[in-house]
């Protein structure tokens, strides 16, 4: 059981695809568990499939859908943080750092989610990954939470190796399938598919809880 789990991402979902798993896993072991999503993801080009959301009303339904993953997931504690979609590469890296040292002051968590620097493909990931290298690096090495990273752009296993975390997220596979369906305007094509295959053969099902029993991140050093 972590003390507390800091959750850094830039957008509503990425603490579902990206790292669901490990969320649900910290949860049910009983750590208390913050994510602070910068973004509502309100230019997000994914409408629903079929289409129900328009420009002027994705940021009010992928906030709703936010916080019906996050009670998925079992966090207990979201912050909003508000800054517009797709423009965090142009704010200043320090700010965003003052902000994420204020959360680690705040909640002194023993372990931090985001994406890893560098390889993350999208320039809010990249954004949010690099200001909480900076926000960590202005601490003293000791008092430092674990730091935890998923990657996921081409050619990231040759440049790190292998991940250094797994975890077997099967006991909460469930929980990261309910938060994958709360986000529906950007993953139902996906939640489709998989709905198609849980109901299917015995071994359809088996590999389509599979896809859901394993998350593995990189831990990265400071």
């Amino acid at each position: 059981m972590e003390r507390h789990v800091l959750v850094l991402f830039p957008h509503p979902d990425d603490e579902t695809m990206a790292v669901g798993g490990a969320v649900a896993y910290h949860a049910a072991a009983g750590s208390p568990i913050t994510y602070a999503c910068f973004t509502l993801g309100e230019m997000g080009r994914n409408m629903g499939h079929p289409f129900f959301a328009t420009r002027e009303s994705l940021p009010a339904i992928r906030e709703m859908e936010l916080r019906e993953a996050c009670k998925a997931l079992g966090i207990d504690d979201l912050r909003l943080l508000g800054f517009r979609d797709k423009t965090l590469e142009f704010e200043d890296p320090e700010k965003l750092a003052d902000i994420i040292e204020g959360l680690i002051s705040e909640l002194q968590p023993s372990l931090i989610i985001t994406y890893y620097p560098g390889y993350c493909v999208h320039p809010d990931h990249e954004a949010i990954a690099a200001a909480t290298v900076k926000a960590l690096q202005r601490l003293p090495e000791e008092k430092r939470p674990v730091l935890q990273c998923q990657a996921f752009s081409q050619g990231h296993a040759e440049a790190l190796g292998e991940r250094d975390v797994v975890i077997d997220t099967s006991p909460v596979w469930e929980r990261v399938y309910q938060a994958w369906r709360a986000h529906r305007s950007q993953a139902a094509a996906w939640v489709e598919r998989m709905e198609t295959a849980l109901s299917g053969s015995p071994q359809q099902r088996q590999e389509a809880i599979g896809t859901l029993s394993t998350t593995s991140l990189y831990t990265l050093r400071v």
